[in-house]
């Protein structure tokens, strides 16, 4: 049986920017002040992405820039609008409660 190992993901400072709706300049101050993980290949930070959006939940301003202008404004086209691969009511079955006196 093979072991699942996590895939890490990491994207370039400005990647980060356009996807999280902020300046460049935010995303560096974030890694000087260390508030998200990052490595250096070929002398150009790599964010590591689970840190970049522990980040930016964690601050109220860049959660609502995201959702404005980052890949928040996209979430609701996300949503799946055709009834064949939408969850059915029907496969939905109702748990019966059962009173008992005692």
């Amino acid at each position: 049986m093979q072991e699942y190992t996590k895939q890490v993901i990491r994207v370039s400072i400005s990647e980060a920017a356009r996807l999280f709706g902020v300046n460049p300049q935010t995303i560096r101050r974030a890694i000087k002040a260390g508030e998200i993980t990052y490595i250096v290949v070929a002398g150009r930070y790599k964010i590591n992405f689970e840190s970049l959006v522990s980040w930016s939940q964690q601050k109220t301003t860049i959660k609502h820039k995201s959702e404005k202008f980052g890949i928040g404004q996209y979430i609701d086209k996300w949503k799946i609008s055709n009834p064949l691969y939408s969850p059915s009511t029907k496969t939905i079955i109702p748990q019966k409660h059962h009173q008992t006196d005692h």
